[in-house]
């Protein structure tokens, strides 16, 4: 439950409560906090087997830190034969060698089909790593302030 607080911060929180409290009622408020904690915890303890009693037998097994999405997910994906077998042979450094490979070996073979002078266009589509080419002069469309 604490395991965030460093050693500065719980010197800093019991320096507080002895100013805030005084040392003569610090011990009767230590218990009235441990004592609410202690009814917390039984009220939510009888809570969760209420729960489990309702839901009946298939639910036997259920555990309520398995609504944490974090912790469903990963049973999930530890459970799942397929997921397992798909994690197990996927290499995501081949699949983006070989991505980068493709892409590398089709700027290179365009190359030279572009050099020749009767060399059809490419039925890929266009080079959109290209800038495209500005419109001359008089093809540009004029300027309409009002437009704007």
């Amino acid at each position: 439950m604490f395991n965030d607080i460093g050693a500065l911060e719980l010197v800093t929180i019991v320096v507080l409560a002895i100013l805030i409290f005084g040392p003569d009622k610090l011990p009767k408020v230590i218990q009235d906090v441990s004592g609410f904690i202690r009814k917390v915890r039984a009220f939510s303890d009888s809570a969760k087997q209420d729960i489990r009693s309702e839901l009946g037998p298939e639910f036997k097994d259920f555990e309520f830190e398995d609504l944490n999405p974090k912790t469903f997910l990963r049973k999930q994906l530890a459970e799942n034969e397929d997921l397992r077998e798909i994690r197990s042979t996927f290499d995501l450094r081949k699949e983006l060698n070989d991505v980068t490979d493709a892409v590398n070996s089709r700027e290179t073979a365009s190359a030279p089909a572009a050099a020749g002078a009767s060399a059809a266009p490419a039925a890929t589509g266009p080079d959109l790593l290209k800038k495209p080419a500005a419109p001359a002069a008089d093809q540009r469309t004029p300027y309409d302030a009002d437009a704007t």
